[in-house]
């Protein structure tokens, strides 16, 4: 078995899987869907993107899940400022339906319908915890990647789950107005890991850069980037594939290239809501 860390560097690279992209429209979902080349009874992510984002904007994520081999779709809906966090749900949800019933590329590639997960970065994680619950797909496991405060519903499906689940964070944005990493981690449980990435910030996923960037301060960091690709895909194969190779991503003793665990127990309470949070600011 290869150590941990060879693991980490060989997944922020791209797989051995070429890659094919789709168009969901065509069945109803505004958004994309990429694959490998080929394959069936493959495991399928459905990615929620940020407030205020595309999913084009996590298109080199989505594509390197294709080259190890996961099917990842992303609805390209609720971008608005008065986005919602249902609306994607519901769209996240029917995603998995879609890439789990239908057949794609040519019609020789297919997913697996109980190989399923779903994540998404910022409101978009939000959203994605949200579809747990009462989803139509028997989803598998969660990825939260840098999760935002969004409805209170967000809260009571996280208690009400109890499905393997990672949640991302980023130093000095663990609870704050804009992020909530810790408490995403409390409300799903012990079921739950939490990560730390040692550098960067929440933001740094999103590829690119647009004219918002410069209000909302999305552009993207590399190394963050990279961490991620390292840290989902081998999060995803472990959960959805059962390969033992990939069990450290699952194990919260292990240290991720540099991505440590952070036990909630440990943090100390301020005491304060997001709106003195907001004043203290």
């Amino acid at each position: 078995m290869a150590s941990t860390k060879k693991l980490v560097s060989q997944l922020s690279r791209s797989g051995p899987h070429k890659v094919l992209r789709g168009d969901m429209a065509l069945v109803g979902v505004p958004g994309s869907v990429y694959t490998p080349a080929r394959g069936t009874d493959l495991p399928g992510f459905a990615f929620g993107h940020g407030w205020m984002t595309s999913a084009g904007r996590y298109e080199r994520l989505l594509r390197h899940l294709a080259t190890w081999g996961i099917v990842a779709a992303a609805p390209n809906t609720e971008r608005g400022p008065l986005a919602s966090d249902a609306g994607l749900a519901a769209d996240l949800d029917t995603t998995l339906s879609v890439i789990s019933q239908t057949r794609l590329g040519t019609g020789d590639i297919t997913v697996h319908p109980e190989r399923l997960a779903i994540g998404g970065h910022g409101f978009g994680a939000a959203a994605a915890v949200l579809a747990t619950h009462g989803a139509a797909a028997a989803v598998q496991s969660i990825a939260a990647l840098f999760p935002a405060p969004a409805s209170p519903n967000v809260e009571v499906a996280a208690t009400a789950t109890d499905i393997p689940a990672l949640v991302l964070g980023a130093p000095g944005e663990l609870d704050t107005v804009s992020w909530n990493p810790l408490p995403m981690r409390t409300w799903l449980g012990d079921t739950a890991t939490l990560r730390v990435l040692p550098k960067g910030n929440s933001r740094g996923i999103v590829e690119g850069r647009s004219a918002a960037d410069w209000v909302l301060d999305t552009g993207g960091d590399k190394k963050v980037q990279a961490a991620v690709r390292a840290v989902l895909t081998g999060y995803l194969l472990a959960t959805l594939t059962g390969d033992k190779q990939y069990r450290p991503f699952t194990d919260p003793e292990e240290v991720l290239g540099g991505i440590a665990t952070l036990d909630p127990a440990t943090v100390e309470d301020d005491g304060l809501d997001l709106f003195s949070r907001l004043l203290k600011s």
